[in-house]
């Protein structure tokens, strides 16, 4: 009885895990350049002598889906959203470099340009600096110029790092950036492009999330009625034994 016991319980806890990542999915709907998490559910047999017949349900981590999401033009200057495959260089709350797709750029009160969250974004050799009273122009290879109120004549102020890094050696982190699994800084691509004045938003699809929670919901409330199963079953059968 107990091997029905394993699966449906494990399967039960584990379905509230996909529930709550489709949960956070769907939350992000609306959220600049996020990227779905995927996970998946397999079966592990136990280890022991006596449990060959028992079977856990785990949750498989797939990772995130980096398919591209849609781009919309925003007319602001500071708004850019990477094209196809490629990621945003930013310096993370750690200190060290991490990416995001997330391209609602702002000058921060230090005149470094960042993140709508702070973030400091990464040029080819840092930290990128806009002077006061220059308007900044992102080109579609991540340069960065600008003229001073009232001047014709044009600046380079630096350029924005873009990598594309395999998608297979991309993690999330719980801040919502990506990092490479090894850790290192992933590489700068000069065939990444950008478009200006735009920014991508989520690759969530709404419909496929509220279908694929009321699923595990259904999934969840036949477990527990299994569950119902067994302690039914072990009840008649002590029942059984009793009266013999």
């Amino acid at each position: 009885m107990d091997q029905l016991i394993y699966t449906s319980m494990t399967g039960a806890r584990y379905l509230m895990e996909r529930q709550a990542t489709l949960a956070q999915n769907l939350a992000n709907a609306s959220t600049t350049g996020y990227r779905a998490d995927e996970v998946g559910l397999r079966a592990v047999p136990v280890r022991g002598q006596t449990a060959g017949t028992r079977v856990f349900t785990v949750e498989t981590t797939i990772g995130s889906d980096f398919t591209p999401g849609p781009i919309q033009a925003t007319g602001r200057n500071l708004d850019v959203a990477v094209k196809g495959s490629g990621w945003l260089a930013v310096q993370a709350s750690d200190g060290n470099e991490a990416y995001t797709r997330a391209g609602s750029l702002q000058i921060g009160p230090d005149g470094t340009l960042q993140t709508d969250g702070g973030l400091q974004v990464q040029g080819d050799g840092g930290p990128i600096q806009i002077p006061d009273g220059v308007e900044p122009q992102i080109g579609a290879d991540g340069t960065i110029s600008g003229k001073s109120v009232g001047s014709s004549q044009i600046t380079t102020l630096g350029r924005l790092k873009l990598v594309n890094p395999d998608p297979s050696q991309m993690v999330k982190g719980t801040d919502g950036l990506f990092r490479t699994r090894s850790g290192d800084p992933a590489d700068q691509d000069p065939t990444v492009r950008v478009a200006d004045a735009s920014l991508e938003g989520s690759n969530v699809n709404p419909v496929d999330a509220m279908v694929g929670m009321i699923s595990a919901a259904r999934q969840f409330e036949m477990q527990t009625k299994l569950l119902s199963m067994a302690e039914q079953n072990d009840q008649k059968s002590s029942s059984l034994l009793s009266a013999s």
